[in-house]
């Protein structure tokens, strides 16, 4: 799927910030195609970004309202309806990453459908795909992978493609989840692919390219986690990535979501990684360490960072304390 630009966040009767981190992330990673946000009485969020109305929104040439809450269940309210109705009466585009379909909503399917506007469920895929095969394609790719979901896979592989583009160097970011959806502007929710698929999905979104061009692949959950192996190992294998970056919160002593499970070991997990990897790219490895680091000082982050360095032999960062320059350096 493919958002047109530019965008009015729309972030509802959001209880707090972090009910809307999706438009925070987009905002964050895409200012200049985020023009205003919407808020409905009760909202507890600000995205610092202007506020508008839906007529003042259509009037500055907003293309797409991006619905960038994440609620619990990812429900869209009813209260947020004539909203969406009024914004598609004003040619705008919806897109949502909920799990509810926005087409599932008559009131708003009946509206894109009499002001011939599209409705994006970016969570929820809009063609078929192949099988992958795993047949040797041209160009360079990056893959986050991890010890465990939610590391900031998204973050690191965003600021590497940030840091890549201000070299000038030829780069695209393949979003593989809603949030990287709306900042990529296309791109496949591979959590909602068909396990079949999943390989082949991420071979059409990474094709062969020329040999200087590289592809910045968002990560998903971890070989090591029961929920999300699966989404994992296929994204691995489709993904053909001859560099990998193994993400990492030092410290965290429970993956996420499931409390009879304690995170691998870095060692064990750079050697799963690299040898699934190796299936369709023989000469995959991981090439460098991002932590998430957010829990420590400073004095902290910066001696667990170059006690790992010495210890793996490659550059580690913390993509927001440090910044990815020494991960791209090692790429070049």
């Amino acid at each position: 799927m493919s958002l047109r630009t530019p965008y009015l966040m729309f972030v509802g009767d959001a209880a707090d910030q972090l009910a809307a981190k999706t438009a925070q992330g987009v905002v964050d990673w895409r200012p200049e195609w985020c023009l205003g946000q919407l808020r409905l009485d009760g909202c507890n969020a600000d995205l610092g970004i202007p506020d508008m109305t839906l007529e003042e929104a259509a009037e500055a040439g907003v293309k797409t309202l991006i619905v960038g809450v994440a609620n619990r269940g990812g429900i869209i309210s009813d209260v947020w309806s004539n909203t969406l109705v009024r914004a598609i009466e004003l040619g705008m585009d919806v897109a949502s990453g909920l799990h509810n379909k926005l087409g599932d909503i008559p009131t708003v399917l009946a509206a894109a459908q009499e002001h011939g506007r599209d409705l994006f469920d970016v969570r929820h895929p809009t063609k078929s795909f192949p099988i992958g095969t795993g047949a040797p394609r041209r160009g360079n790719r990056l893959l986050a992978v991890g010890t465990d979901c939610s590391l900031g896979k998204m973050y690191t592989t965003l600021a590497i493609w940030h840091e890549m583009k201000a070299r000038g160097m030829n780069v695209d970011y393949r979003a593989t989840g809603q949030t990287g959806i709306f900042i990529a502007g296309d791109g496949i929710s591979v959590d909602a692919i068909v396990a079949d698929f999943i390989s082949g999905s991420v071979e059409e979104l990474c094709p062969a390219n020329s040999d200087d061009h590289w592809d910045m692949i968002e990560g998903q959950g971890s070989l090591f986690h029961p929920s999300f192996a699966g989404v994992s190992l296929g994204l691995l294998h489709g993904a053909q990535a001859n560099a990998l970056v193994m993400c990492h919160e030092p410290g965290r002593e429970i993956m996420r979501g499931v409390k009879h499970h304690s995170p691998p070991s870095l060692e064990d997990c750079i050697a799963l990684n690299e040898q699934c990897a190796r299936l369709t790219a023989p000469e995959a490895r991981v090439m460098a360490l991002a932590f998430n680091t957010s829990k420590m000082n400073d004095a902290e982050a910066e001696a667990c960072m170059k006690e790992h360095s010495d210890k793996f032999g490659m550059p580690c960062v913390d993509p927001v304390r440090t910044g990815v320059a020494a991960i791209v350096d090692a790429l070049v």
